[in-house]
């Protein structure tokens, strides 16, 4: 489980240090930053897929990136590295992202390139990386070290160079994954690999959730639903078909949920609803209703991942669904991790009714996005391993 999350000079997000826990719900006005901190997990994830590049690419470039805000909030104290009100704006030229787990923490920084003749000069370099043991960064738990171009691991408390030419634009879990000689690099990619984000599920009428879909098992709904009689029926089979069984009732008293297996393979929906002489099928599902199929099927999964992130669960769902959506959520949170990005106050309060749930309310204090109610002093301990440089 992630324990704490730092972003450092990402939009809004100039200086933000997050403690989690295993329900995770993210509040906030609209343009308070939810959507940047959304956006700064995913940048997180792509580090290990190999696509952080041209994720910030698609997002404008590095500098579009960077922290815009006032010139009079970025004072930097010597005694932690913290901005507050007041003097000369500091050249801050770094977009840094970073976790920690009881296991291993993780941490990148990424500057502008340097100068060249190349077609791809305005590709963001990975200036620093760093793997280390524990919850806290510390020069001595460091295990894996990247300067630039120059990678070193621990090894029998000693440093072993591995390269001096690693390319500036791959992260090191691309370049010296080995399940020998650097086994934490393996375990935390294979990790972040398995984060799971869904966001802005379609509904539309020609939304492939809604037609027959070639059938195969299929233990994790894919991010755009596509797959979603097939995932529904996997967990018939072989999850918790029960909890399926359960989610459905509690949303709609007296429904049932049966998957049609046609001749060629493909499976379909049948929805059964009280009243009704005839099961409807997913072209005749109404958009919430649908919606509601897909999070069941998500947040059922027989193969919980490490983290689950949620994107506004609530679009398109009646009100009088939410709190199912959230017992729902409450259930997933007990075998992974989850992430809520949510403005629906009847979602919230349901989930904040859980003793696990963590709830971070985001605000805006001149452009800078802050956690509501947090001091200096209520921040969980961070350190970046470049600081300074």
């Amino acid at each position: 489980m992630i324990n704490t999350i730092s972003i450092g000079n990402y939009r809004s997000l100039l200086h933000l240090v997050i403690p989690l826990s295993n329900l995770n719900v993210v509040t906030g006005a609209n343009a308070s930053g939810k959507s940047n901190l959304y956006k700064s997990l995913r940048l997180l994830a792509e580090t290990a897929q190999g696509g952080v590049v041209n994720a910030l690419a698609k997002e404008g470039g590095l500098d579009s990136t960077f922290w815009a805000g006032p010139e009079n909030i970025t004072k930097r104290m010597k005694s932690g590295d913290v901005p507050v009100q007041g003097g000369p704006r500091q050249n801050t030229t770094r977009l840094r992202l970073g976790f920690s787990s009881d296991d291993f923490g993780y941490a990148i920084s990424l500057g502008l390139p340097t100068p060249s003749n190349s077609a791809f000069s305005l590709d963001p370099e990975i200036k620093r990386e760093c793997i280390w043991a524990g919850n806290s960064f510390r020069p001595a738990s460091l295990l894996v070290d990247r300067d630039r171009a120059l990678i070193k691991v621990r090894s029998d408390r000693q440093w072993d160079i591995v390269t001096q030419h690693a390319s500036s634009f791959d992260s090191l879990f691309s370049q010296i994954a080995d399940p020998v000689r650097t086994p934490e690099v393996v375990s935390l990619r294979d990790n972040i690999r398995n984060w799971r984000f869904y966001d802005h599920f379609r509904s539309d009428v020609g939304a492939p959730a809604r037609l027959p879909q070639l059938g195969t098992r299929t233990p994790i709904l894919h991010n755009d639903g596509h797959d979603l009689a097939a995932a529904l029926q996997t967990i018939k089979e072989i999850g918790d078909a029960q909890a399926l069984s359960d989610a459905i009732s509690d949303a709609f008293p007296g429904a049932t949920l049966d998957i049609q297996i046609q001749s060629d393979g493909r499976f379909a929906i049948e929805f059964s609803q009280y009243g009704l002489l005839r099961p409807l099928s997913g072209l005749e599902l109404s958009d919430g209703t649908l919606r509601y199929l897909l999070w069941v099927a998500a947040l059922l999964t027989p193969r919980p991942p490490p983290l689950m992130v949620l994107n506004e669960p609530e679009t398109s769902l009646h009100p009088d669904l939410l709190p199912a959506l959230a017992r729902l959520i409450i259930k997933a949170s007990k075998s992974t991790q989850v992430w809520v990005v949510s403005h629906a106050s009847r979602l919230i309060a349901a989930l904040e009714s859980s003793s696990d749930c963590n709830s971070i309310g985001l605000e805006k204090e001149l452009g800078q996005t802050k956690v509501v109610g947090q001091g200096m002093l209520d921040e969980p301990m961070w350190v970046w391993p470049d600081k300074g440089k």
